[in-house]
């Protein structure tokens, strides 16, 4: 079949003639729905229940405390790295016992990134519609934290909860221009490109926990 007959065929299907010029695209749409406190609240029980539908673990921490001790229990004889972020520090998770933080120096970082045995993070807006943590690589966020240990935990302030991308993209309408990396995180790493067999942690940790505060 030639090259022409095939375009001929998608011309067809679409309604347009050879040398016709495509309509201009339709105006950009954003969406973001209200901001109610209701609004709010259903937010954290979607996020949760999105979380824990792609096999992550959740918790709601009613207090910086709360979270603590959460966090706490779940590290308990196990290695953490915590991120410099300054969530970590207000919720006293950056001075547990076993944990490691503060760290700058970038071969350090990637050292001890491969040893220890969890990365705890908070993220700058997690996107209640899919469950998703946006991190913002920067000094305060290195990306490694949340890629590269075997297990992720992210804590993260009510706040921060946005209803999806549409309202993340009229907060940050030019990411690139405030970080060189913004990763979105839904889920536990996952594949299943090796004979259609799905395998967790292929591509960065096989387990995460979103802990919610507020």
């Amino acid at each position: 079949m030639s090259r022409e007959h095939i375009l001929h065929r998608i011309r067809t299907a679409i309604g347009r003639s050879a040398g016709q010029l495509p309509s201009e695209a339709p105006p950009v749409r954003i969406r973001v729905p209200s901001d109610d406190a209701a609004a709010r609240v259903a937010r954290v029980t979607t996020m949760l229940a999105r979380v824990e539908a792609l096999a992550g673990k959740t918790y709601n921490a009613a207090t910086p405390e709360d979270a603590r001790a959460f966090v706490a229990a779940a590290i308990a004889g196990k290695t953490a790295l915590a991120s410099n972020a300054p969530f970590l520090a207000e919720c006293g998770i950056a001075n547990l016992p076993g944990v490691r933080t503060g760290i700058v120096d970038r071969e350090e970082l990637r050292e001890c990134c491969t040893t220890v045995d969890i990365g705890i993070t908070s993220a700058d807006y997690a996107l209640a519609d899919t469950g998703t943590l946006v991190m913002l690589s920067s000094p305060q966020e290195a990306r490694l934290i949340s890629l590269l240990p075997p297990a992720h935990i992210a804590v993260i302030p009510r706040e921060r909860i946005l209803s999806g991308l549409d309202e993340l993209f009229s907060i940050l309408p030019k990411a690139a221009e405030q970080t060189s990396s913004m990763v979105l995180i839904t889920g536990p790493s996952r594949t299943a490109d090796i004979e259609q067999i799905l395998v967790r942690g292929v591509h960065g940790p096989g387990e995460i926990t979103v802990v919610v505060v507020g």
